[in-house]
């Protein structure tokens, strides 16, 4: 019987450089674990990455020794944490929300703070800035996976939302998530 794996969350902040990615990829590899899921981007000037990593015991020790000792050499700030094994929750349904507006300030706090008084998980969010094609005008895009419990009326979700779209002048979408069958 094969052993289970052990999950380390292992989160790097620094200047944006190029092959960041790769030292990581490089270090997680030479100590035997597996990246799992992982998000990069370059925020401002930062490069900023979060992932989940798994592998033995002994191994992922090693792991959190070496990042945390070449941390600082690849001018990271290098944060790592136990944790559990993924979970596939099916206590909700999946739903992808997203929003496109201009770019004015609490956007996110007007939209999570509705989530959260129909007690509704973000599995994910990420939210950029661009710019509007004539007139240059800057627009915020917000694109979340959210799972929202059974028994919530989404009817009145959707309405609550509606009404943060007009109150707001947002464009907002809430439509099921049906993900892609795993292979």
């Amino acid at each position: 019987m094969q052993e289970r794996p052990n999950y380390k969350v292992i989160t790097a902040v620094g200047p944006d450089r190029v092959g960041i990615a790769d030292d990581l990829a490089e270090i997680v590899t030479r100590n035997t674990c597996n990246i799992e899921e992982s998000k990069m981007a370059v925020l401002g000037g930062e490069f900023a990455v979060i992932m989940l990593v798994s592998g033995k015991p002994a191994n992922l020790h090693s792991l959190a020794e070496e990042i945390y000792q070449r941390g600082e050499k690849l001018g990271l700030q290098i944060f790592v944490k136990n944790t559990h094994e993924p979970v596939v929750s099916s206590s909700g349904i999946p739903y992808i929300l997203q929003t496109i507006s201009q770019d004015t300030p609490g956007i996110v706090h007007a939209v999570t703070s509705i989530l959260r008084r129909y007690n509704i998980n973000i599995e994910d969010l990420e939210t950029e800035t661009s710019f509007a094609p004539w007139s240059g005008a800057p627009l915020f895009h917000m694109h979340a996976r959210i799972l929202v419990p059974h028994g919530v009326p989404i009817h009145g979700l959707r309405e609550e939302l509606l009404a943060l779209e007009t109150q707001q002048d947002l464009h907002i979408e809430l439509k099921p998530f049906f993900p892609a069958p795993r292979e």
